[in-house]
């Protein structure tokens, strides 16, 4: 699949560089993106190079594990001053002489699927916590503008039962003797190695709280359900629900994530978390398996996981995410579910 000659994704991209955002603040700089090669920070990189394709002059400094994946996924930029690889393992000090300087860091890089937390649930923890460590002792070094630390809806736990939306104020239930509860705690531990570095070394750190985020950059080692589910239709194949499917989840489509990364970003207040969500796309899980496979001509299916797979499962049944704070500062969506999903199948089956 070539993303880059489907006029669906190219107009993604468009549209997000087209935002009524202040821009200026990203014009002639460098901006430092771990998780590079994710489904998020591959269509946050688009976005900047589009804007750099009409002058903007914005250094990309692109940072994972595989130099060799960095290098296939954007291969489309080849041999562009503007876009530099930094093979690197975030849970290590950054590589000094490899990067000159960077005046944004943003720190997206995350163990964010079921598998992954079962298999490596040391890793899981130690890039929201180390990793994020490394970030933004590299950003206090070479005095950093502003930081960005992606966290994720499972900072709130399970919904107690007394509201319909958590707002950012809000916190649930985590059982934190648990192996799942590891991602989900260190990402409250990276949120509070935020505060301390706001505090001890006068850090600008803004913090997205991202929800169930999907699209065509969606990754084949994608072990999510929406992923699997997605991965499934694509191929043919009946979707395979491992649940009775009443999880009540928000979701966004990543044009819309991206939109709203860039919105905390730019405009969002140094210390704040801001939730990125639209209730538009808020669904259950078995809701969501049956629209894919009506869209998709196949089928339901329940099956029952495997015990390493379900060890990996979130623990919560209903998360949706109030966005008011996020749209104060003016974001908003542009696609619902139903209209995401089907954009996304498209691009995914050429």
């Amino acid at each position: 699949m070539n993303l880059y000659s489907n006029i669906e994704y190219k107009n993604d991209i468009e549209w997000v560089a087209d935002l009524a955002l202040p821009w200026n603040k990203l014009k002639n700089k460098s901006i430092l993106i771990s998780g590079a090669s994710g489904l998020i920070g591959s269509f946050l990189i688009d976005v900047i190079l589009k804007k750099n394709s009409e002058g903007f002059n914005c250094t990309v400094y692109a940072l994972g594990r595989s130099k060799k994946r960095m290098e296939s996924r954007f291969s489309y930029y080849k041999n562009r001053e503007d876009l530099r690889f930094i093979e690197h393992d975030i849970n290590f000090p950054l590589p000094e002489e490899k990067i000159d300087t960077a005046d944004y860091v943003l720190h997206l890089a995350s163990n964010t699927h079921p598998i992954a937390y079962a298999t490596d649930p040391i890793g899981t923890i130690t890039t929201n916590i180390i990793g994020a460590m490394n970030m933004l002792n590299f950003a206090a070094v070479h005095n950093a503008i502003r930081c960005l630390y992606a966290s994720s809806n499972e900072v709130y736990g399970e919904n107690r039962g007394d509201v319909e939306k958590f707002s950012e104020q809000y916190c649930g239930y985590i059982d934190s003797n648990t192996l799942r509860a590891g991602y989900p705690e260190s990402k409250r531990c990276g949120e509070a190695l935020c505060q301390a570095y706001i505090k001890q070394r006068n850090l600008n750190i803004v913090i997205p709280r991202l929800t169930r985020s999907y699209g065509p950059t969606l990754l084949e080692s994608d072990t999510k359900a929406l992923s699997q589910f997605l991965h499934n239709a694509v191929q043919g194949k009946n979707i395979i629900l491992k649940s009775t499917g009443n999880q009540y989840y928000s979701y966004l489509y990543v044009a819309d994530t991206v939109s709203g990364l860039l919105t905390v970003l730019l405009c969002g207040e140094n210390g704040m978390a801001y939730n990125i969500a639209d209730e538009r796309s808020d669904i259950t899980l078995k809701n969501l398996a049956e629209y894919i496979a009506d869209i998709s001509n196949v089928k339901v299916e329940f099956e029952i996981p495997d015990s390493l797979e379900a060890s990996g499962y979130s623990k919560a049944t209903k998360a949706r995410l109030d966005s008011t704070k996020l749209e104060k500062l003016g974001w908003s969506a542009r696609y619902n579910i139903e209209e995401g999903l089907k954009r996304t199948l498209n691009m995914l089956s050429l």
